[in-house]
């Protein structure tokens, strides 16, 4: 058999890699691969005509068009709650800085360098309650979206003795199951907001999220209060939040996306997207992501795909070839497929069809070789988007 060609985009942390194993050719420089492994460079996949599919090694896809994924038949793969920790544990640390005003008073000690030990406790003495902050404890903690990030940032309030509210139209059941009990769960954003000391976002960019945080979201907030976007940088309209720093509708920005209109602002506190950026969430994201391109590739299994259903199946003892069949979600394609395999003699072993409401996927095990004629006259129908054969022997 043929070896799977695996282009890495970005520098995937090898203990991931490895996990590919012999079956699997993986450079930085494929030029034709049949899976891309990426963190957060664009990909454009109508770049890569032999592409099947491709895995993100975080939660975020908007750095690859996965429309043109969709249209395509090339399966778009995330790992949601691989890097949640670390993005929590940075959230709380810059809070924490800003608050407390951490940043402010260590460029103070900074300036107290080269006088003598008297002098500096002079200094320190004199000027510290400058630096006087306050406790999160007994504090309100909005929290708008709860997925993997946002359920631990929920928690980690309680953790914390704050007060938890958390907003969330379609919460997933997974998610509200790990959401402490304290933690107050709502569908209406305006409750939070006008409640909240503290607000911070963790909803995946799309078009409706895309300048969310713009001067009305704002409006409805607590007089005074911090916002905190580490999700993405275009969901929050820059101008509106600046405006609310002036006017002190706001009282603080923590970000994790800098750019040139946030970054020299006295009361934003910013970050250089280091949410993700530590060795224990690079190496989970990793491991995530080539497992799920792997299980793809080799089997043709889906597992936190951001394009296509779920389906997981493990090939019969009995089964010769596993034909995958990719179309769009209208009746009659299972009969339609069922009906071209069974007239040219070839006996299905199982038949898996699962759908999103935009994409069904079929996973069909037969006990015979699949011909170019079948894979033609199944590729033949308008809806097909994409077939693949792969052998059950490995």
């Amino acid at each position: 058999m043929e070896p799977y060609r695996i282009k890495t985009i970005n520098r995937i942390a090898p203990e991931g890699l490895a996990l590919f194993g012999p079956n699997f050719l993986v450079s930085s420089d494929e030029a034709r691969p049949h899976g891309i492994v990426v963190r957060s460079s664009p990909v454009d996949t109508d770049d890569y005509p032999t592409l099947l599919a491709v895995a993100r090694a975080g939660a975020g896809v908007n750095n690859i068009t996965v429309d043109k994924a969709t249209e395509h038949g090339i399966c778009v793969f995330n790992t949601p709650g691989a890097n949640a920790n670390a993005v929590a544990e940075l959230l709380f640390t810059m809070l924490g800085t800003m608050v407390r005003h951490i940043h402010k008073g260590v460029e103070f000690c900074k300036e107290l360098a080269g006088l003598e030990d008297a002098a500096i406790s002079k200094a320190v003495e004199s000027r510290k309650s400058a630096f006087r902050g306050m406790e999160l404890a007994g504090k309100t903690l909005g929290v708008i979206g709860v997925g993997k990030i946002g359920v631990m940032v929920a928690n980690g309030g309680v953790q914390r003795q704050m007060r938890v509210v958390a907003f969330d139209p379609f919460p997933a059941i997974e998610n509200i199951h790990a959401l402490s009990y304290d933690v107050k769960l709502t569908r209406n954003l305006g409750s939070v907001l006008q409640q909240s000391d503290i607000v911070t976002i963790h909803v995946p960019l799309n078009q409706k999220t895309h300048g969310l945080v713009n001067r009305e979201f704002i409006r409805q907030m607590k007089q005074g209060a911090t916002l905190i976007n580490f999700a993405r940088g275009e969901i929050v309209e820059d101008e509106a939040v600046l405006a609310a720093l002036d006017e002190e509708k706001l009282d603080g920005y923590i970000t994790d996306f800098p750019n040139r209109k946030n970054l020299n602002h006295p009361r934003v506190l910013t970050s250089p997207h280091l949410g993700a950026s530590t060795e224990e969430s690079e190496e989970n994201c990793a491991c995530l992501a080539v497992s799920e391109l792997k299980d793809f590739l080799e089997y043709g299994t889906i597992s936190r795909s951001v394009n296509f259903p779920t389906v997981e199946s493990i090939p019969s003892g009995s089964c010769h070839s596993r034909l995958i069949m990719i179309n769009r979600d209208i009746p009659g394609m299972i009969g339609f497929a069922s009906n071209i395999i069974g007239s040219n003699n070839i006996n299905i072993a199982s038949y898996i069809n699962e759908s999103n409401g935009l994409i069904g996927y079929n996973i069909i095990d037969v006990q015979s070789p699949v011909s170019q004629e079948v894979i033609d006259k199944i590729e033949s129908h308008q809806d097909v988007i994409r077939t693949r054969i792969i052998s059950c022997h490995n």
